[in-house]
């Protein structure tokens, strides 16, 4: 005789309808819940798990109450003559309900795991949402999107306590395998037990390893995807046919407000197409002021006018998405879409509507400008960091923003890489014809990069203008420390060409004006010199404390006017060059150093 099957085929009509089901429901609850920020968030993460925490009969025992003869849903469904009550449809929402919370915290998981970067840009580009969930999120998300379907298929096709009492067990009608089992072991047919378990283990088994092989599969085909023959060989596109032409008033004009719990942002500014420089500490601010200016974030309050296109206005309610802002964005982990090659990155930005020939000339010249070419179907774990650098550029300017902001561009690339990128960055921002914001903390990076700076402190703007003018005659001590003043006494006016710095122990004669409230003065290490005539203006005897060494410089901690009782005695540092300190470390003490008064840093 044989055996049965109709366990078999119910069990996979049920679990395949309650997998369909809980595919769609899942993704869609997961990717809303991803960006939900209501109160009740966590009450509805609460009701979206609680089949996976509740026991399944008291799932099954809601569920009978809310679709029974006398539940809401039975109600509706009487006049029609139909029930889902002990039938197979109520073992497939039985199924659907408990293997939902498995589709929706994995999907939930993978959805998490995806670089914010890559969506942040992706709007700045002008992607709409929809374009990022099917472009982005969901490619990105699949393999694991795919291990939550098979799970949530084996949690559906093992279910028993709350289709038992949702369906019943009714043979050809509702009996599913776990049914089956369960009462093949009550009858002490321990057999067709053992056929049934063996059955549900191997489709279960299959669907699992079956998706881990897939993974598998994919990762071997993306390290062993070779760089092939495409775009960016052999072009000819002209590289001035890369940067955009905007009109000739180009200006950025920003006055924005930003409270946060721990963070108080206040600045105003308005810039050129000059490069601007923002420069500052961690926490200063900077970042926050890209973020706001690319619609990111949204300040508190102000305004943010481009080219005279209004972005953000509080008052006026205007707030641009950042897919209408036109800015590119070059974020410090570059956020290349890792699943697009080189050529389908750099096209990602570009307005849609365009011919293939149209997108293919405009890609191809971004290639030769940023020395891509061959490059093109590479992906982008197969590049090095520079070249991923050059690639996120390239995708920026390629959809011709009218703003262009730099997020530390070079602060995950070693010391030779980073000169060579910075000498091409520097190429590009001078042939680049819109408002263009750097950020960087470093000052010498900032110098040779930027005509003009801001340096930021605490949130707020503490100086503004070119970089000689913030460098020759820093305002305020900190901004001379932040562009690498180290040596700094308070200052008291003796007269008005003569200071008095106590902690020096020295009076200094100075040139310049001294402004009225002045509190410090300062001098930059490599400013100060050595000298044999000790009768010169601001000549002070020194001993030496200590030394510090680079490859090419001595930096040398001296004390005034007496020897230094331990090594961390001293008053100021000088910076020679190692020939310097080759004719001098022999000398007799006292040596002589002399501040010069042109070199003087007064500080209100």
């Amino acid at each position: 005789m044989a055996p049965d099957l109709s366990p078999l085929w119910i069990s996979l009509k049920t679990s395949l309808l309650a997998t369909f089901i809980t595919f769609f429901l899942g993704i869609a609850a997961a990717y809303w819940m991803l960006g939900y920020r209501g109160k009740a968030k966590s009450v509805i993460e609460g009701i979206f798990v609680a089949p996976l925490i509740l026991p399944p009969t008291v799932v099954g025992f809601l569920l009978l109450i809310f679709f029974g003869k006398n539940g809401p849903v039975g109600n509706l469904m009487q006049p029609f003559d139909f029930s889902i009550v002990f039938t197979w449809y109520g073992a497939a929402i039985a199924a659907t309900v408990v293997s939902f919370p498995l589709m929706y915290k994995t999907a939930l998981g993978a959805f998490e795991q995806i670089d914010s970067n890559l969506l942040r840009v992706a709007r700045t580009l002008g992607a709409t949402e929809s374009t990022i969930f099917w472009r982005i999120s969901l490619p990105l998300a699949l393999p694991g999107i795919l291990a939550a379907t098979t799970l949530a298929f084996a949690r559906a096709l093992g279910e028993f306590g709350a289709t038992l009492m949702l369906a019943g067990n009714i043979p050809g009608q509702t009996q599913t395998i776990p049914m089956a089992i369960y009462f093949a072991v009550e009858a002490g047919a321990m057999d067709e037990a053992w056929f049934w378990s063996i059955v549900i283990m191997a489709i279960s088994l299959s669907g699992i390893i079956s998706v881990n092989f897939w993974q598998e599969w994919r990762e071997k085909g993306r390290r062993g995807n070779k760089e092939k023959k495409g775009w960016g060989q052999n072009t000819s596109a002209d590289e001035a046919s890369v940067l955009p032409q905007l009109s000739s008033t180009v200006g950025l004009s920003l006055d924005i407000e930003k409270i946060l719990s721990s963070f108080h942002l206040k600045v105003a500014f308005n810039t050129d197409e000059q490069t601007l420089g923002l420069l500052g500490g961690s926490g200063a601010g900077k970042s926050m002021i890209l973020r706001c200016l690319a619609g990111i974030e949204t300040p508190t309050k102000g305004r943010i006018v481009l080219n005279g296109k209004v972005l953000f206005d509080s008052e006026q309610k205007i707030n641009l998405p950042s897919r209408d802002r036109r800015i590119g964005f070059l974020v410090q982990n570059y956020a290349l879409f890792p699943h697009m090659t080189v050529v389908q990155n750099i096209a990602f930005g570009l307005p849609k509507g365009l011919s293939n020939g149209s997108i293919r000339v405009k890609v191809e010249a971004q290639l030769l400008a940023m020395q891509l070419q061959g490059l093109g179907d590479r992906y982008p774990h197969q590049l090095s960091g520079g070249q991923q650098q050059r690639v996120a550029l390239a995708r920026a300017l390629a959809s011709q923003p009218e703003a262009l902001l730099l997020d530390e561009p070079f602060s995950a690339l070693d010391t030779h890489l980073r000169s060579q990128l910075e000498q091409q960055m520097t190429e590009t921002l001078a042939n680049y014809k819109g408002v263009a914001l750097f950020v960087t903390h470093n000052m010498e990076e900032a110098y040779r990069v930027c005509p003009n700076l801001l340096v930021l402190e605490h949130g707020r703007a503490v100086q503004y203008g070119s970089k000689y003018d913030i460098f020759e005659h820093p305002t305020t001590m900190g901004v001379a420390r932040i562009t690498g003043c180290k040596n700094f006494s308070m200052a008291h006016l003796v007269r008005s060409d003569l200071v008095e710095a106590p902690d020096w122990g020295c009076q200094i004669q100075v040139i310049d004006t001294i402004p009225e409230n002045i509190s410090h003065v300062g001098i930059r290490a490599h400013h100060i010199s050595f000298t044999k005539d000790p009768n010169q203006e601001n000549t002070f005897p020194c001993w030496l404390a200590r030394t510090s060494e680079t490859p090419h410089r001595m930096t040398l901690f001296l004390k005034l006017h007496s020897a230094a009782n331990h090594p961390h005695d001293y008053h100021l540092q000088a910076e020679v060059f190692k020939e310097k300190w080759a004719t001098i470390k022999d000398q007799p003490f006292p040596w002589y150093l002399r501040l010069d008064p042109l070199r003087l840093i007064l500080m209100e």
